[in-house]
């Protein structure tokens, strides 16, 4: 079990005010499993990612990560395991801007220890050749596309080949079809194993992944299975198709 969570509750304080953001959320998730966290503002959603990205402690329940109990540990662990263990990928893309795509993947590894300059080099270059821009090293972030950019923060996500990807509204800032793109791309690094954990506000992502779960009020309402998600590289073939005919 990559994740496993059991009555989870996260608290804040807001001046006097107590804002209950997780209210007693139970789940787990396998290895292998493409799941999309769906909710409105305020759902909790969010805290929950964080959670379980090692960006927060929760206030009570229980939490499991990898065998790890992150709830128990320090900041410089949580730090190692959030390296080691975790991809993140970001709406914003977080890019360093004046730095290339090969440096800016490069950046995570140089956090390893005993990890050399020319195995960092390695790592990122297969990492962007897996996404697609391994033509693209020497740019910087404002010569690539909106979608080129995603690719370049997934390949930082995966560079340090992460059990977790965790992805917080990775197609929010994108067009249509470079939504359906980054999804391609999901699907198929799920289909090589990766276990995807996904954030989304958008419906018709959310049917791209194998399992849906929907939060309300810092409680999960649904956790639903799809049996037969939608097929990302079929609708952008058809999509693509249909922009072609539109230009004839």
């Amino acid at each position: 079990m990559v994740v496993t969570i059991e009555d989870l509750r996260k608290t804040y304080l807001m001046g006097d005010v107590k804002v209950e953001a997780l209210r007693g959320v139970t789940l787990s998730i396998d290895n292998g499993e493409f799941v999309s966290i769906m909710g409105a503002s305020g759902s909790g959603k969010s805290t929950l990612m964080n959670i379980i990205g090692c960006l927060d402690v929760p206030s009570s329940g229980r939490y499991s990560l990898l065998a790890n109990e992150p709830g128990t540990l320090d900041r410089k662990a949580l730090a190692s395991i959030r390296n080691r263990h975790i991809g993140f990928v970001f709406q914003s893309f977080n890019l360093i801007p004046r730095t290339t795509t090969l440096e800016n993947v490069e950046l995570p590894v140089h956090y390893r220890h005993g990890v050399s300059s020319q195995e960092a080099r390695r790592r990122a270059v297969a990492a962007l050749e897996k996404v697609g821009l391994g033509t693209r090293l020497n740019h910087v972030p404002n010569q690539l596309s909106g979608g080129q950019q995603q690719r370049v923060a997934i390949a930082r996500a995966l560079v340090n080949e992460p059990e977790l990807l965790l992805a917080d509204e990775p197609t929010g800032a994108l067009d249509s079809h470079t939504s359906i793109e980054i999804m391609a791309l999901f699907q198929e690094l799920n289909q090589q194993g990766k276990t995807v954990i996904l954030v989304t506000h958008e419906p018709d992502i959310a049917l791209y992944t194998k399992r849906i779960i929907r939060m309300r009020d810092g409680l999960v309402i649904s956790d639903e299975r799809i049996d037969n998600p939608r097929n990302a590289r079929t609708d952008l073939d058809a999509l693509t198709a249909s922009e072609g005919q539109q230009w004839n």
